[in-house]
């Protein structure tokens, strides 16, 4: 048996092997036993995450076991899973299965500390940036999160070059053409384009969720309320990890709804809401 869980606004069923079905929760573990599938369909919204209790059990590369499609490292042959693909994996170790909370992410304007070429650009592209909407383009990954909207001006011709020096996750290039390109978690170690801000560490899991045709806005944010802003995200995560309990075991829904045993129900103790197959 494999335990698997998963997180986001996606919905999943599960294909037991003895023929009957069920919907599998988001933020709740299950175990899945030999025969059994899992189909997942597509997000609602954001990303979503498949967790495997023990990993996958692929050569880990440079002490990881993740993927790097860009420089083909890791996973299987370096690339994308494909249809047809087996992927190993480890086997639980029993347990009680978990639930959780739904984890929410902030909302609001993008947070981003101007520099460190801000002289590079003129005041009113400094305007442009937190008055303006911009929309995510198609032609973006997980290197860098390219923007279309109001383009932001260099105060002088060539200024959008600089020597090469170090960049972050998080780091907003503006190349000549105006037009902000936000680094990401695949993101290259030196850039030669000027940058007029970097958006704060508690902020780049909100960007790694937006998609092709969604809209953002930049908001201005000092060091100090950066800092802040992290403890906090730190916070409320260790909050959340230890609000994680035990599945409160109940009736096998599915089996009786699919044998025509009873057509509904109550549950008491989630407050008399409906059970639901």
């Amino acid at each position: 048996p494999v335990r698997i869980a998963l997180a986001g606004e996606v919905e999943a069923t599960w294909h037991r092997a003895d023929g009957s079905t069920g919907r599998v929760a988001a933020f709740a573990s299950i175990t899945l036993a030999p025969g059994d599938r899992l189909a997942v369909g597509a997000c609602r919204r954001g990303v979503a995450y498949l967790a495997v209790s023990g990993g996958c059990r692929v050569p880990p590369q440079l002490g990881s076991r993740s993927t790097y499609a860009r420089a083909a490292l890791g996973g299987v042959q370096g690339r994308a899973l494909a249809a047809g693909d087996l992927l190993p994996c480890s086997a639980s170790t029993g347990g009680a299965e978990q639930q959780a909370a739904p984890w929410q992410l902030e909302a609001g304007p993008i947070r981003v500390i101007l520099g460190p070429q801000l002289a590079h650009f003129t005041a009113a592209a400094r305007d442009t940036l937190f008055g303006q909407d911009y929309v995510v383009t198609r032609d973006s990954d997980r290197m860098g999160m390219r923007l279309s909207g109001p383009t932001l001006e260099h105060a002088a011709p060539g200024g959008a070059d600089i020597h090469s020096e170090g960049v972050v996750p998080g780091s907003i290039q503006v190349p000549g053409n105006g037009a902000p390109i936000i680094l990401l978690a695949d993101a290259q170690t030196v850039g030669g384009y000027a940058k007029i801000g970097t958006v704060i560490r508690a902020d780049l899991p909100r960007l790694a969720h937006l998609r092709p045709g969604d809209s953002l806005r930049f908001a201005h944010c000092t060091v100090a309320q950066a800092l802040a802003a992290r403890l906090a995200q730190v916070q409320a995560w260790s909050n959340w990890c230890r609000r994680i309990q035990p599945v409160r075991q109940g009736p096998d829904l599915a089996a009786l709804y699919n044998a025509n045993l009873i057509s509904g129900g109550i549950d008491a103790a989630r407050g008399d809401l409906p059970w639901e197959p």
